[in-house]
């Protein structure tokens, strides 16, 4: 019976090299089971009080349901978010710590240079949530009454129409950057340390533009004081629907949109991803939630981990290019 111990060897050398993995997939497996046994931060690039803070605590609840534990919301701001990031990309690879990220994520890599994590490599997605898309705002004295009007007038006018912004790098610069280079028109830009000071200086028309939200700007839309030029989605928003997108004005295909979701750090076990992904498009799909979000002009979208990676990766290219183009430099 000799001639049976080479399959034999190789029997058991096929046993010892898949023991490892088996061990690693099983652990995996009983973790994502007990998944969650503690709390899990979420990690929030920005202070308190704004929109993405108000989404991140309502995701936070609702996904504490979803997974039957806890999710408590840890604002970490600073450094355009490279603080909350690398936090998250660094932290342990268990689920536990996730980081509730926008734009500023796939802006930061052509911003700063020596960052302490690679923004593909150290995090992965895990879903994106929602969305809100930039509107075109101006001062109500402003000597146009549309974009088209505002387009003539800045072509006549290069370079002495200013337009505000949240600061240097932030997605309404980039976004506006982006919008110029497409149109062929150059406005000068006037940064400022937040939007809130930013949307002052645009009330007052020290500015005569500036790219912003439905949510924070209604209200001075329904007063009179700021008038919508037009919305930076490829579909009109129900809330404005009398408001045309820039697609539809001729600047094809063009995007300026203030997206949130949700990333963990690389190396979390699938099946804790998969869980987490599970319960984010419960999350997602409850109605109740969906309603409160809709009310502030926020669109839940949802969608799986390859979808969002593809677009991370598409924005990395982009934003990489406007920023070359443009110059940007954080302060």
């Amino acid at each position: 019976m000799a001639f049976q111990f080479p399959f034999l060897r190789r029997s058991m050398l096929r046993v010892l090299l898949f023991a490892p993995f088996a061990f690693f997939l099983a652990t995996a497996v009983g973790a994502a089971e007990r998944y969650p046994d503690h709390p899990i931060r979420l990690v929030v690039p920005f202070s308190a009080g704004g929109t993405v803070d108000f989404v991140a605590r309502l995701v936070a609840r609702q996904l504490g349901t979803q997974l039957g534990g806890q999710v408590v919301v840890e604002n970490l701001p600073g450094a355009g978010g490279t603080i909350a990031s690398s936090r998250v990309a660094k932290a342990d690879k268990d689920g536990y710590t996730l980081l509730f990220t926008t734009p500023n994520h796939t802006i930061n890599p052509a911003l700063y240079q020596r960052m302490s994590f690679d923004t593909e490599r150290d995090l992965v997605p895990v879903s994106l949530v929602a969305q809100i898309p930039e509107l075109l705002v101006a001062n109500a004295a402003q000597p146009y009454q549309d974009f088209k009007g505002f387009l003539a007038y800045a072509k006549e006018h290069q370079g002495a129409l200013n337009y505000g912004s949240a600061g240097n790098g932030t997605l309404p610069h980039v976004t506006m950057e982006l919008l110029l280079q497409r149109l062929h028109v150059q406005i000068t830009h006037v940064p400022y340390k937040g939007a809130a000071p930013a949307m002052n200086d645009l009330l007052a028309g020290q500015v005569g533009v500036k790219m912003d939200t439905i949510a924070t700007s209604a209200q001075y839309i329904q007063s009179g004081k700021l008038k919508p030029l037009a919305i930076a989605s490829l579909k009109r928003s129900p809330l404005m629907p009398e408001v045309p997108t820039l697609d539809e004005l001729g600047v094809p295909g063009y995007q300026g949109i203030l997206w949130m979701g949700i990333l963990a750090p690389a190396g979390t076990p699938q099946p804790v991803i998969q869980k987490l992904h599970v319960a984010m498009t419960a999350v997602t799909q409850n109605a109740d939630f969906r309603k409160r979000l809709d009310a502030d002009g926020v669109e839940v979208v949802g969608g799986d981990p390859a979808a969002f990676g593809k677009l991370i990766r598409a924005e990395i290219g982009q934003w990489a290019e406007v920023i070359r183009k443009s110059k940007i430099k954080v302060d």
